[in-house]
């Protein structure tokens, strides 16, 4: 039979090669082996191949005649001629030179189940063939990952597994296999669900991967082993990246299975998704679920911002008032107070606060809604919406507790909720929420009355009275950059860590967990957007209280601060958070948008970066009365990890000398407009 090889490759040579150099790649070839699982007939038959390639390049004049075949051929391939002894050796060969596609089209007719006929010791021969086809399968299958075609990959490492269970050999093969399909799951998950929605077979197929994740780890925050190297903190991550990926309707059905195992993580996922889809398409009922669910965790967690904002959707004023008083959320909060001044209570800023947190921190992160804008006005004058409010049952409110003063939800079910044997009561005591379309019409609140044209135009599409703001809508600062990401990540990973209180965990968890969670658990999420890049950020910033005051001193000092800030803002976007906010307050463009692309790259692959740094012989010079040339000597040790699994090949470690160029802002900050390494 024809195989495309010709004899240089076979010993790794170019044609330029020297006799010398003929002899010693012989020598060599012949002296590597192939795996151990090959026969002494796999072995000896690639042997005689070399030998073949070596005796026809040895006699100058035989190469003669073969270097002119080899060049009046031109770009067309240059076969060789062997028989059936030879057929393994050839394919061995052909799998040393990286001809993986190659080795399967040649062997598959030689299986059991082809039609070829090996002669020798057929046993023997078909062992060979199938490993050497399964060693086909494995490598191209990792060589497709790296090119970042996983299903191509996973599909390649599933055929050379089931060739090796259909053939019965080598368990311990199919194993490795196995073990880089378990790897491979998250990655193609993602490319599957990323696929245009009008490609149903294979995002369900993302899909029902996904939920074969779930099942195996025990939920979405279970703590089961399925192979994939992730850990749960890695397997929440990997979760916020895929919502973006994914539809409200998607995301309901994914994340209601895991409230129902029950998992807090869960619940909390699921009100997100009821209460995007029942804003965006009109349906108070899922709101109203929505509402319901966040009281299985109100005793653990503060959620009653998210209480406040589904009571106004159903137009329980007081009830949205009532949960707001009990919100420890101290930038929302402020938020809402300075669009209620002059009010006679909260709502007005509430009613702010809603509309933008759904269009900017919830919508983005479901698929079909991230270009939807929905106002409270046109939610309330949908003939839908109104016929529901006016038929929900009143007893669907909030009760505060007259001992304690506990908070929670009432026993009533919603139809086809399948929560209603589940609904806990935290307290008891006379409901004030109003549940009808007539808290809509007429709810009083403290001394106000409001109608339900007065709650639609309390959004920005309709008319905020001048008394309730200190400046006009187009120009409102909006809450600040902390609360941008959606839903709170911080808030899950305190959910999760009061669930695994109940385990008796608390100590060891603490320990563990506190440092990594240390920045998300300073605020209410998680920062940063892992797959939405386009980002809606808030045109105006509302300074922090304790914000920092701008550098000053001597060029050494000021440089000396900067240069620091630089390398903890770095560490933070290319950290496991990817929080990029810090770099806005410490580079200039051209190196901002560069070092922003770098780090929405990696959010894409799923890659962070952990960094050390030392910085010596720092110095710094005046050139202006705006400009600050530093010399530093850094070196620096950077772990690469992609979905938690570190990646020695992409770590590094650096040691550098660094000019930065320093520029003065109008607000007398020092910022980093540029860099060069010496």
């Amino acid at each position: 039979m024809q195989i495309p090889l010709d004899y240089y490759r076979i010993l790794g040579l170019p044609m330029q090669a020297t006799a010398e150099q003929l002899e010693q790649a012989h020598r060599d070839r012949t002296l590597q082996l192939p795996r151990r699982e090959y026969s002494e007939f796999a072995i000896q038959s690639r042997k005689q191949l070399i030998d073949i390639a070596y005796e026809a390049l040895q006699d100058s004049s035989k190469r003669q005649t073969y270097d002119a075949k080899l060049l009046a051929s031109g770009t067309q391939p240059v076969n060789i001629e062997v028989d059936e002894k030879h057929l393994i050796g050839a394919l061995l060969i052909l799998l040393e030179l990286g001809e993986y596609e190659l080795v399967i089209r040649l062997g598959r007719p030689y299986l059991s189940s082809g039609s070829g006929n090996l002669q020798a010791e057929s046993q023997e021969s078909l062992s060979d063939v199938v490993l050497t086809i399964g060693l086909a399968c494995l490598e191209l299958g990792r060589e497709q990952w790296q090119q970042h075609q996983y299903e191509n990959a996973a599909e390649s490492l599933e055929t050379g597994r089931e060739l090796m269970v259909r053939e019965g050999l080598f368990p311990e093969m199919q194993a490795d296999i196995q073990a880089d399909l378990d790897k491979l799951k998250p990655y193609r998950i993602l490319e599957l669900v990323a696929r245009p929605l009008a490609d149903k077979a294979a995002r369900q197929e993302g899909i029902a991967l996904l939920k074969s994740m779930l099942a195996t780890r025990g939920g979405i925050d279970g703590a089961n082993d399925d192979a994939s190297g992730l850990s749960v903190e890695d397997f929440l991550r990997f979760v916020q990246q895929l919502r973006s990926y994914l539809t409200s309707a998607e995301q309901q059905d994914i994340f209601e299975d895991e409230a129902q195992r029950p998992s807090s993580v869960g619940i909390y996922l699921s009100v997100y998704a009821l209460l995007a889809r029942g804003f965006a398409k009109h349906q108070p009922k899922l709101v109203r679920q929505a509402k319901q669910r966040l009281g299985l965790l109100t005793e653990r967690q503060d959620v009653y911002l998210e209480q406040a904002v589904c009571a106004v959707l159903l137009g329980q004023t007081e009830e949205a008032t009532y949960a707001l008083e009990r919100s420890h959320e101290r930038e929302p909060i402020s938020f809402i107070k300075s669009h209620s001044a002059g009010a006679p209570d909260l709502l007005p800023g509430l009613c702010l606060y809603t509309e933008r947190w759904l269009q900017q921190d919830v919508f983005p992160f479901f698929r079909d809604l991230d270009q939807s804008s929905v106002t409270l006005k046109d939610y309330f004058a949908n003939e839908q919406v109104q016929a529901y409010l006016e038929a929900m049952p009143s007893e669907d409110t909030v009760a505060e507790g007259r001992f304690g003063g506990s908070y929670g939800t009432s026993v009533a079910s919603d139809a086809g909720t399948g929560y209603s044997d589940r609904m806990p009561s935290f307290g008891t005591g006379q409901a004030i929420g109003l549940g009808t379309a007539a808290a809509v019409g007429a709810g009083t609140v403290g001394r106000s009355t409001y109608t339900a044209e007065d709650v639609s135009n309390l959004s920005p599409e309709g008319q905020l009275d001048s008394a309730s703001a200190s400046v006009a809508l187009d120009e409102t600062p909006t809450p600040s950059r902390r609360r941008s990401t959606a839903p709170k990540w911080g808030r899950l990973a305190l959910v999760l860590l009061l669930g695994l209180l109940g385990l008796g965990l608390l100590g060891f968890i603490v320990a563990q967990l506190l440092n990594w969670f240390g920045g998300v658990l300073g605020g209410p999420q998680l920062k940063g957007d892992p797959l939405d890049i386009d980002v809606a950020r808030p045109a105006i910033e509302l300074p922090a209280e304790d914000a920092e005051l701008p550098v000053s001193g001597d060029a050494q000092t000021i440089a000396e601060d900067v240069i620091q800030s630089w390398y903890t803002a770095k560490a933070e976007a290319m950290g496991p958070g990817w929080d990029v906010t810090a770099l806005e307050d410490i580079l200039l463009e051209p190196a901002l948008s560069e070092w922003t692309n770098r780090v929405q790259s990696n959010q894409r692959d799923g890659v962070h970066v952990e960094y050390e740094q030392t910085i010596q012989n720092l110095s710094a010079e005046e050139i202006g009365d705006d400009q600050i040339q530093v010399t530093a000597d850094v070196e620096e040790v950077a772990e690469a990890y992609q979905f938690g699994v570190l990646s020695d090949a992409a770590s590094f470690q650096d040691q550098l000398t660094v000019e930065y160029t320093l520029r003065k802002q109008d607000d007398d900050r020092w910022m980093i407009e540029s860099f060069a390494v010496e």
